[in-house]
């Protein structure tokens, strides 16, 4: 179902950039001239993303990113002293060529290498578009974890009211969520409705093929035979540093974004216990809470108050909601970012939450107790 399409062609810079919007997620793709005629006719998003069309054309996902904020500029060296010759908008996708190592920033000093010119990779968020194979039915008070494994998808409810009504903001690769129903959605084919924490009073669903189911084995805890009292983590706000240790010994480190210093974003600081873990967290604003910007449950994630859910792997370590978590809207892991939270990038997230304890124990939406010891400090 194709709602419009746009294109123009820029001349001196020959780039073609041709806007897709479909009803699940908007697609952008830049082409050069000969890119384009070869091609030919390929004007249907839709098209774009089938297992066929992929292999026919041979389409590579293994080198998009998204961009995951307002606008990000291509500048015509990978430096931001230099001239910028274009500029992508919120969850438009862009082919990456290469990675460039620059001299700035220090903490983060990757760039990519796209069409025209370069671009910083802070706020971009690498994705891939791959289809899942659905699960037939859920049983009855049962639920399932699932990833999203496209770069944007849209999350719709239904009422007697009103039908299929499509909901915004979108939800985005990487994201989790719990699902606990096969039904048949707004096109026809089999869609998830999601059990959202923030939003249990009003369900909603998202595309079956969008999301990858996750077995219970891949989250199982890790590390079980070292005592819980012979584990802790330490995070350093001045080099953004997270360290897990075992008897003392580091066995894992990894950069980090805390909490932008000033006002009420600081990440706190000293000794605190993972008090509770939830592998699937809407944090932000809800979809359907009172007022312009819904309901607020947890604003310590996204320097941006933006609607986050299904953010995944969270470890929470204080009454207040500061939390370990995954991150889908940056990579610029090594300087402050957040309202309060630990950002770190999903994997390691992932590997922290099976570690750290109170175990996970599988389908609980959420487990409780005193777990590991958190240092923070400068």
């Amino acid at each position: 179902m194709l709602n419009s399409t746009h294109w123009s062609y820029d001349s001196d810079e020959k780039i073609l950039k041709t806007y897709v919007f479909d009803y699940n997620f908007p697609v952008m793709t830049t082409l050069s001239r000969r890119d384009f005629l070869k091609l030919g006719g390929l004007s249907l998003g839709s098209l774009a993303f089938t297992p066929t069309l992929q292999n026919a054309f041979g389409f590579d996902d293994s080198n998009i990113v998204r961009v995951a904020t307002n606008s990000v500029s291509v500048y015509s060296k990978p430096s931001d002293q230099s001239s910028i010759v274009s500029t992508w908008y919120r969850d438009e996708l862009v082919h990456v060529y290469s990675e460039v190592i620059a001299e700035e920033p220090k903490y983060n000093p990757v760039w990519y290498r796209v069409w025209g010119g370069y671009m910083h990779r802070a706020r971009l968020q690498r994705v891939k578009i791959l289809f899942n194979e659905i699960i037939p039915s859920i049983p009855e008070g049962e639920q399932r974890l699932a990833e999203v494994t496209v770069p944007v998808t849209s999350p719709w409810r239904k009422s007697k009211a009103f039908g299929w009504e499509k909901l915004n903001p979108p939800i985005y690769f990487g994201s989790v969520h719990w699902i606990v129903e096969v039904v048949t959605g707004p096109d026809g084919e089999a869609w998830y409705r999601i059990f959202d924490d923030l939003d249990s009073n009003v369900p909603y669903y998202l595309s079956a093929k969008h999301m990858r189911p996750i077995a219970p084995e891949e989250i199982s805890p890790v590390s079980t035979d070292v005592p819980g009292d012979q584990k802790h983590i330490e995070v350093n706000l001045t080099t953004q540093m997270l360290t897990a240790y075992e008897y003392n010994k580091s066995i894992f480190q990894t950069k980090i974004s805390s909490g932008i210093p000033g006002g009420d974003f600081n990440t706190p600081t000293g000794e605190f216990y993972i008090q509770e873990k939830m592998p699937a967290k809407h944090m932000g604003y809800s979809y359907f809470g009172i007022g312009s910007r819904g309901g607020v449950v947890n604003s310590f994630a996204d320097a941006e108050g933006y609607a986050l859910p299904g953010i995944p792997w969270t470890c929470f370590f204080t009454p207040a909601g500061h939390a370990f978590h995954g991150t889908y809207w940056h990579e610029n892991f090594g300087t402050p970012m957040s309202h309060g939270c630990i950002n770190m990038r999903t994997e390691d997230a992932k590997w922290i939450f099976r570690w750290a304890l109170p175990p996970h124990e599988a389908g609980r939406t959420f487990n409780r107790g005193r777990g590991t010891l958190v240092r923070i400090d400068y």
